[in-house]
C-alpha cells in the first residue's frame, strides 16, 4: 500500500507552500532566529536543515540548489560564508524550536525556531 507525502500542507496549495518555506528560509538565514507558528516552524526545520547542509557542501553545484530556495543574493551568501562554516563540524541538528505563548488573536501555537 502506498504511503502517504511527507510534510505538512499548512492549509495552502503547492506553490503557496513553497514560497512560504522559501520565505521563511531567508528570514531564519538573515536573522538566524524567527517566531511563527509551531507548525510551520516544524517544516521550516526540515527545509533550513537542507539547505545548511548543502552550505557546508560549499561547491557550485550546492550553491545553484541551495539559490533555488534563497532568492536573496546576500542572505545566500551569508548562508555559505557564515554559517555554512560555523557548523562545518556539526552532523545535524543546527537549528532549535523553542514554544513560546500563543498569538494573541487567534491563540494559535507559536514557536521560535534560531540556528544553534
Amino acid at each position: 500500500m502506498p504511503e502517504g507525502k511527507k510534510g505538512r500542507k499548512l492549509s495552502r496549495t503547492k506553490g503557496h507552500r513553497k514560497a512560504l518555506l522559501s520565505n521563511l528560509s531567508t528570514a531564519l538565514f538573515q536573522y538566524e532566529q524567527i517566531t511563527t507558528t509551531q507548525a510551520k516552524a516544524k517544516e521550516l526545520r526540515r527545509t533550513a536543515e537542507r539547505l545548511i547542509t548543502l552550505a557546508k557542501r560549499g561547491d557550485l553545484s550546492a550553491r545553484r540548489l541551495a539559490n533555488k530556495v534563497v532568492k536573496d543574493k546576500k542572505v545566500l551568501k551569508k548562508l555559505f560564508n557564515t554559517i555554512g562554516v560555523r557548523f562545518k563540524d556539526r552532523k545535524g541538528g543546527y537549528t532549535s524550536i523553542t514554544k513560546v505563548a500563543p498569538r494573541q488573536g487567534d491563540a494559535a501555537p507559536r514557536a521560535i525556531i534560531r540556528l544553534l
